[in-house]
């Protein structure tokens, strides 16, 4: 009687999943919308606030979706090629596009007041408060989830020969 080899399969399984995958900046998009409008959502009827519940969906949502698409193509132009940005620690980078990010939701907040208080007087808008919070910490997290992605998107050969030799 022969018995097989049992190792005779063991080389020829490729290891799978380790292959990294390329940034894709609609499914950034998609993600930034749907992830925080979720867990806002959640937190909405968990807590029974009906402006948390209408801001998961148009400011929380839209903003973190609004400022993933910003930054992708922030990124996927010119400044993504820009030194310090591919050679600076991934940390500092993911830092500076966070803090961004946040600045540009303030300034979104601000500019949206503004223009609400000049069009709409009264100000008795569901959601008006809510922009203060909502624009700045969905700008901060959209820029830091896509500057990481992208960041380990682009680690090149380059970079991992460079750490080798040292």
């Amino acid at each position: 009687m022969k018995y097989p080899n049992q190792t005779d399969d063991v080389y020829g399984i490729k290891v799978a999943g380790f292959k990294k995958k390329t940034f894709v900046l609609w499914r950034e998009v998609v993600m930034a919308y749907a992830a925080p409008a979720i867990m806002a959502g959640i937190g909405g009827l968990a807590t029974a606030d009906r402006g948390l519940q209408l801001g998961a969906l148009t400011t929380i949502g839209g903003t973190s979706a609004l400022m993933a698409l910003m930054i992708g193509l922030l990124l996927r132009s010119r400044v993504g090629h820009i030194r310090w940005v591919i050679g600076a620690p991934h940390l500092v980078v993911v830092g500076v596009f966070a803090l961004a990010g946040s600045s540009f939701g303030l300034f979104a907040a601000w500019v949206t007041s503004g223009l609400l208080e000049i069009t709409i007087p009264s100000n008795h808008l569901a959601w008006f408060d809510r922009v203060w919070i909502d624009f700045p910490l969905s700008g901060f997290i959209a820029s830091t989830i896509v500057t990481w992605r992208w960041r380990l998107a682009v680690t090149t050969n380059f970079s991992s020969k460079r750490r080798r030799k040292k």
